[in-house]
């Protein structure tokens, strides 16, 4: 380990970025076969060289003898939970237990504390066999030897294409009594403009709205400029968004999801939020516009196999809807925490 050299990657240098990735790929794919969900390296380029006004990333990578084997990743918020940030250590699996996670991960601790920043949070998944609590997995036992404690515990969960289109009729005409009040409305791609205010100020509240546990979280900074620099962040990285959204007979935003498909990955889709507001909850709103997204989705796309989707362990209301819609339980992820002295 004492060989170890460790170096900030630019991300304008193609041979150390690569290099970063390809530790960060085989880690996270190591014994977890297809259920992995690993950015890819175009993705992450388009993102690290243009870093938005609400994110950034520092990249670090380990090597030994020039030949690279842990890999780091630093996230900062930069409109909201200033005190906070994400880290992520990743060790190439044939370098694995010969310290150099241990040696890069204080690094990044001094990378994130530089920033202003005093509480940490990371996560690692496990198989979903292992329970809740992911005992013994290596991810878990490194994190807490390190001073990490688990805090949420999720569920991913995979839907697989296509969804019958009678089943999705059954559910929207089971839910559509209860929500008699409202409207529903889908569509490819940006936010249209006059649904942009009040996407924002419902999108923004999801972090803090669903189940937190013992993470810390602050309420997300509404920000239509950076919703747009996200959305144009988002085109030229290969995604397209698949939104849908319930409106008020004022025509306020009161629930919506969103699926995102991307060119990286062409058979597999993402699920990202949902959300219903407060206080229009108890008229089947996230079974509606997850039923006419999906709907959505399978009408506008081809050669999709399935969705994934995370959600809090704990999210029991949010699990049955997703469980109607035919998502099974695949793998657990635990989220996890630290505060800086």
């Amino acid at each position: 380990m004492s060989d170890l050299q460790i170096r900030p990657v630019d991300p304008f240098d193609d041979p150390a970025l690569d290099a970063w990735h390809g530790v960060y790929l085989a880690a996270e794919r190591h014994g977890r076969e297809d259920l992995a969900t690993p950015w890819a390296l175009e993705e992450l380029r388009v993102q690290l060289q243009a870093p938005t006004r609400s994110r950034r990333s520092l990249l670090f990578l380990g090597e030994v003898a020039g030949e690279a084997v842990v890999a780091g990743n630093v996230q900062l918020r930069l409109l909201d939970n200033l005190s906070q940030a994400e880290v992520l250590v990743h060790t190439a699996p044939e370098h694995q237990r010969r310290g150099h996670g241990s040696a890069l991960l204080p690094v990044l601790e001094q990378a994130a504390r530089e920033h202003g920043r005093t509480v940490l949070a990371s996560d690692t998944a496990w198989p979903h066999e292992l329970g809740p609590t992911g005992d013994g997995a290596p991810g878990i036992e490194f994190a807490r030897t390190h001073g990490y404690s688990f805090a949420l515990g999720d569920v991913m969960r995979v839907l697989r294409l296509p969804v019958a289109d009678t089943l999705l009729a059954d559910l929207a005409a089971q839910a559509a009594p209860r929500h008699t009040a409202y409207s529903l409305r889908s569509w490819v791609g940006p936010v249209p403009d006059d649904l942009v205010q009040g996407w924002a100020e419902l999108a923004t509240t999801l972090m803090t709205e669903a189940p937190l546990g013992e993470m810390e979280r602050e309420p997300e900074a509404v920000d239509i400029a950076a919703l747009r620099e996200g959305e144009e962040l988002g085109r030229r990285q290969g995604r397209t968004k698949l939104n849908t959204v319930a409106l008020d007979a004022e025509g306020t935003v009161v629930a919506y999801t969103d699926i995102a498909t991307t060119v990286h990955e062409p058979t597999r889709a993402y699920q990202w939020g949902t959300l219903v507001r407060r206080a229009d909850r108890g008229h089947r709103l996230g079974m509606a516009v997850k039923v006419a997204n999906l709907a959505l989705l399978q009408r506008e796309t081809q050669g999709l196999e399935s969705v994934v989707t995370w959600n809090a362990e704990v999210n029991d209301h949010m699990i049955g809807v997703n469980e109607q819609l035919g998502f099974r339980a695949a793998e657990r992820l635990g989220e996890l925490q630290k505060r800086l002295d």
